[in-house]
């Protein structure tokens, strides 16, 4: 469970990549805590092209780290002048992947609102934490060990392969095929209509995913991808 837990980790980190990339232009950036969140968020972003300063108080974790990234330190963000030494305040997007530390994320996180670093990701490790961020102003919280732990909780209790949360109550949901969407084409099965689904890929034994269509007919054993408010893909997910 140990590694399990660690791979959702790095992966939920990705995802949080993927989506940060995204939404910036200027493709710089600062991450602040090199642990296993901070630094695989890092690592990413590198992959993606952009330049990444990573920041820790620890001199091995910035060891570690400083042959995989642009520009790596050993500094103290809660005191303001070491970021602004560092150069932080110029910097459009920075991260705070400190969580274990809460009063050291707070005062970070004050530290770059009050930079005026207009793009402010920062991890948080509880609801009342990520509260505290959102109340100081910082438009990006992230809670990934309680989204990790919503996330496991589908796996382990249901027929879900994997379950991904949205905003607004909506989650994509890897599954195999309940028995009462099959041996029709999707455009007369009423997967929608009945269920509040909407089936958007589907993956046969030896094969690779393709996107479903109208025409689409699943059968016993396929493995699809739904997506829709979380209440709906769970109970069809529980179908048989």
């Amino acid at each position: 469970m140990g590694n399990y837990l660690h791979n959702l980790r790095r992966r939920r980190a990705k995802q949080l990549a993927a989506q940060y990339a995204g939404q910036h232009g200027d493709q710089r950036v600062a991450v602040i805590g090199l642990g296993r969140f901070g630094s695989s968020l890092a690592i990413e972003l590198m992959r993606r092209g952009w330049d990444v300063m990573g920041v820790d108080t620890d001199p091995q974790l910035v060891q570690k780290m400083s042959d995989c990234l642009t520009h790596t330190a050993v500094a103290d963000c809660a005191d303001p002048e070491a970021l602004r030494q560092l150069g932080v305040h110029e910097f459009t997007s920075a991260v705070v992947g400190i969580g274990t530390d809460i009063e050291a994320s707070i005062l970070i996180a004050t530290n770059l609102l009050e930079a005026k670093v207009p793009n402010i990701w920062a991890k948080a490790i509880s609801r009342q934490h990520g509260q505290i961020l959102e109340r100081l102003g910082v438009p990006h919280v992230v809670l990934p060990e309680h989204e990790m732990g919503e996330r496991v909780a589908h796996l382990v209790t249901g027929r879900m392969l994997d379950f991904i949360e949205f905003d607004d109550n909506y989650a994509l949901v890897k599954t195999v095929v309940p028995e009462a969407a099959t041996g029709v084409p999707l455009g007369r099965s009423g997967v929608r209509t009945k269920y509040g689904v909407t089936v958007v890929g589907i993956k046969r034994p030896g094969e690779g995913f393709t996107h479903a269509t109208a025409d689409t007919v699943i059968s016993k054993g396929d493995v699809i991808i739904v997506t829709g408010k979380i209440r709906d893909v769970e109970s069809f997910a529980e179908l048989d």
